[in-house]
């Protein structure tokens, strides 16, 4: 078991410790020490965050769809639902987590989602008006000074690179024919509407969790941090969780630090069910046929798995409108030089400059689906574009019914788990995915952007009847990245809460999630703000001890 041994005296010994240095642990470990003096360690099991491409907006393409060590990319099952298709799913590995690696995105959801967390939560303050404080304390809007911005907290955000681009103009302006509302701010509470992306961006430069949160403390004595770590299992004294074990690349062995006060865990949707159920916290009957000693018997560990899933529509252009061509050659240089001496250009750009929420004909109150417009031509599983301008228009499905999960694949803490997103089982997010496909072609049809279109290379044109677009969506379907729920949170009465309203783990003392697995539900929008949200919610309940 991973009781402390009797008379064991250790070196490492903290006031806390936090295990993930993503945007929810940067988040804790930074208010833990700036505002509460306490001794932290920071465990993350990727990179420092000491890379240019990091901080250049657009180096999140090679950060993300190129082999990357600061990038981890799981493999999910086959799954039914797509025919047997397996999909890749990244999650980002450095310092900063999803906000060093990301498209920067900036949204936090609608008041409606919150009001689905509070309920499930009994009311314990977990709505949008109680989590709006903490957005505006860490907002430093660049454009917005209202009631639902703040203008003076470390997390810059601004509006995407200026001018955008063609393509990108060409996309609001059309979206406005077909009679979507322009609006400019789709995070004061009504997400629908057509936009300017508004990112986690300051002249030029991301603004990730780790530059916001964890920069001004980096030379604190009192923040010890520690990456390329991997957290193998949590450490107790009989039912309090006292501290973790973990590993070193390269290191010479297991190493223990122990908490004088609570262990948080940031590790993310995979990360922190994986190292509870390697801990004993779990379901019993799983947990028993890989050997693992049963602490706390939580069949909630790794269900209620969701995640955003989009497909795509890649069109040929017929000038060029976009970036694609910019990063290669003479170009190049000259975008490098101007990124250098100006920080601008399209180095500068997130390339998502423009965002819409819509609803489709069988969508409820609120938008279910977030269209994107990409200024290249994003490959599919489908499809490999030919080197030539173009463009991709993006639906994802914000609003998904289809619940997954994740368990381990064997004691080793170093095997990847299982995950099964069961992406469209329900098959009313397949039917959102086709309406989806169905939008983004009326969206290249109508002016001014038809007048760019030189031909759609796929989905076909001709491709017309629902089983048709059914088998284009199965085959191509992709996560959006923002896989939630896996620790739920809820009261004593729903049998797969893993978490009470005040987050920490049932069963044990001492343990707390503050990541993305507490969702009891994903919000409709990005969901590294909301997160970020939730962390600094979340310190504040511990520090006071709520109950």
């Amino acid at each position: 078991m991973t009781t402390r041994p009797q008379g064991e005296t250790s070196l490492e010994r903290y006031d806390y410790i936090v295990v993930g240095g993503g945007s929810a642990g940067c988040v804790t470990a930074g208010r833990l020490v700036r505002e509460f003096g306490a001794t932290v360690l920071l465990l993350e099991a990727g990179p420092a965050d000491a890379n240019r491409l990091i901080d250049m907006p657009a180096g999140f393409v090679k950060l993300l769809f190129r082999p990357s060590p600061f990038v981890t990319v799981y493999e999910s099952e086959p799954q039914p639902s797509l025919d047997g298709r397996s999909v890749a799913i990244m999650q980002g590995t450095v310092l900063g987590g999803g906000s060093s690696v990301n498209a920067m995105t900036y949204t936090r959801g609608v008041p409606a989602d919150y009001a689905r967390w509070n309920e499930a939560a009994g009311g314990a303050g977990w709505d949008w008006n109680s989590l709006l404080p903490y957005f505006r304390k860490q907002e430093g809007n660049q454009r917005l000074n209202d009631g639902a911005h703040g203008v003076d907290g470390p997390l810059k955000v601004s509006d995407a690179h200026h001018p955008i681009c063609d393509a990108s103009r060409a996309f609001l302006l059309t979206l406005q024919t077909l009679g979507v509302n322009y609006t400019s701010d789709i995070n004061g509470g009504i997400q629908e509407g057509v936009g300017l992306v508004q990112s986690t961006t300051y002249k030029g430069r991301r603004c990730s969790a780790a530059r916001a949160f964890i920069d001004p403390i980096r030379r604190d004595s009192r923040l010890t941090l520690k990456c390329n770590v991997a957290a193998t299992r949590l450490l107790f004294e009989g039912s309090r969780a006292v501290g973790i074990e973990y590993v070193e690349r390269n290191g010479p062995g297991p190493t223990r630090a122990y908490a004088n006060n609570e262990v948080v865990l940031t590790a993310g949707a995979y990360g922190t069910p994986k190292l509870l159920m390697l801990s004993g916290i779990g379901a019993a009957e799983q947990l028993g046929k890989l050997g693992i000693e049963t602490r706390v018997d939580l069949p909630g560990v790794g269900q209620n798995m969701q995640d955003h899933c989009s497909v795509s529509l890649v069109a040929r252009t017929n000038g060029a409108y976009g970036y694609f061509g910019e990063d290669r050659g003479p170009r190049m240089a000259i975008n490098g030089l101007q990124y250098l001496l100006f920080g601008s250009g399209p180095v500068a750009s997130t390339s998502s400059e423009v965002m819409a929420f819509v609803r489709t004909s069988d969508a409820g109150e609120e938008p279910n689906l977030q269209l994107y417009c990409a200024p290249v031509m994003v490959p599919t599983p489908l499809l490999m574009p030919p080197p030539a301008h173009g463009l991709t228009l993006i639906a994802n499905h914000v609003t998904p019914l289809s619940r997954g999960r994740m368990r381990l694949r064997s004691a080793d803490p170093a095997a990847r788990p299982i995950i099964e997103p069961n992406y469209c089982a329900d098959p009313r997010d397949l039917a959102a995915l086709i309406d989806g496909i169905r939008y983004l072609r009326g969206v290249v049809e109508a002016a001014p952007m038809s007048r760019m279109i030189d031909r759609v290379l796929g989905p076909d044109p001709s491709i017309e009847s629902d089983a048709e677009l059914s088998a284009y969506c199965k085959a191509t379907a992709a996560t959006n990245f923002h896989p939630v729920g896996s620790c739920r949170m809820g009261l004593d009465s729903d049998p797969l809460a893993v978490l009470t309203p005040q987050l920490k783990v049932r069963g044990v003392t001492g343990l707390r999630v503050f990541d993305a697995s507490m969702m009891p539900s994903i919000i409709s929008a990005n969901t590294n703000a909301p997160v970020m949200a939730v962390a600094d919610r979340a310190v504040d309940l511990m520090m006071t001890g709520a109950a």
